[in-house]
């Protein structure tokens, strides 16, 4: 049984295609597990929110196996999801952030459920446990002309993995003994979505808005499309929103070119001699690598070193193909996974300890 007098703290991670869950002991990590979802699981429902059952159901049979003692428990904190743009920080889950949350205020995305599901968890301790979210993806830090794009009525916003992104860039600051407000990255998640980040002193001033329609390709995500042949596409009668929607994220890129969502397993049947898969998968190393040059540009060149992290990043066949293509431009450095866990847990203690504010969304 778990029980390390009141110091518990339950992190949720609500990936497009697994959901994380971890105990920790103030900031140290006791358990945890991943849970797989796969994309016939997931087709089950029409949006994001009807997943809500479903996840925190098996999240709760996860923790009934790892012998929770909820007495111990001092917050539950989920990765935050669609809301409205936001600062950096740690936020309370409140009613409006929760319908924000359930109704995908800037779209739908997995992590929309992460705070949902952490008010409900919360919820059902005997004492009274607050739920948070910390650095969700709509952290907006962009510089001005990053907003600018071709036409007024589109503005450029500001969507990605800011909770890992964020995460291994002060890793990588501590690492190397430089304060991360004083140097430049480049930051690449690699996971069921892809996001490429210009860091710049501490400022995430330009990234690409990987939810549904910019940047590279993905394991679910179809990326930037020729737009006269989308406009085409959604004009023709054959195709309904939802399904153009489903297209652009979820039933786009690897899903669509591969019938799979699994890069490992894609991975292995290229490297097996499937000359088209191979081709599928160098497409999207070079994508990524292409989005990486812009964000290089972004920053003048000017950049202490690129960071390839996410769950993507675990294959060397995938990482050495990027490298190859960017290396040139400032060193390389791969953290596999992400450290969003360990971010999460971080925020909820200082947010319980008073080391930081706890901001009240509104």
């Amino acid at each position: 049984m778990i029980n390390n007098e009141k110091n518990i703290i339950i992190a949720i991670n609500p990936g497009s295609t697994s959901t994380k869950i971890a105990i920790f002991d103030q900031t140290k990590v006791v358990w945890q597990c991943i849970i797989r979802h796969s994309s016939t699981q997931l087709s089950l429902y029409n949006n994001i929110s009807e997943q809500l059952p479903f996840r925190k159901q098996l999240i709760l049979e996860q923790l009934d196996i790892a012998e929770v003692d909820w007495s111990s428990l001092r917050a539950v904190i989920g990765r935050g999801g669609m809301i409205k743009p936001v600062a950096s920080g740690v936020y309370l889950v409140n009613e409006l952030l929760k319908e924000h949350l359930r109704t995908g205020f800037q779209g739908q995305h997995a992590s929309n459920l992460g705070g949902l599901i952490a008010a409900e968890i919360a919820a059902m301790s005997s004492h009274q446990v607050p739920a948070y979210i910390a650095d969700p993806v709509v952290v907006d830090e962009l510089q001005p002309c990053a907003r600018i794009s071709g036409h007024p009525l589109f503005e450029r916003r500001s969507v990605f993995h800011a909770l890992n992104q964020k995460a291994v860039a002060r890793l990588f600051a501590r690492k190397n003994k430089v304060p991360y407000e004083e140097i430049n990255l480049v930051v690449a998640h690699l996971g069921g979505g892809i996001s490429v980040g210009a860091h710049c002193r501490g400022r995430v001033i330009d990234v690409n808005q990987a939810l549904d329609g910019e940047g590279p390709f993905s394991p679910e995500r179809s990326g930037t499309l020729p737009a006269g042949q989308l406009v085409n596409m959604c004009f023709s009668g054959d195709y309904t929103r939802r399904d153009i929607t489903a297209m652009l994220n979820g039933k786009g890129g690897l899903t669509a070119l591969c019938n799979s969502n699994d890069v490992q397993k894609l991975v292995a049947k290229a490297q097996a001699g499937d000359p088209q898969t191979q081709l599928f998968l160098e497409a999207l190393c070079y994508q990524v690598a292409k989005e990486i040059g812009a964000m290089s540009a972004v920053l003048k060149g000017d950049l202490t070193a690129i960071i390839l992290t996410g769950g993507i990043a675990y294959s060397e066949w995938i990482t050495d193909r990027i490298k190859q293509s960017v290396q040139f431009i400032a060193p390389v450095h791969i953290y596999p996974g992400e450290d969003e866990m360990a971010a999460l847990a971080l925020n909820a203690q200082m947010a319980i300890s008073g080391e930081i504010t706890v901001k009240e969304y509104r």
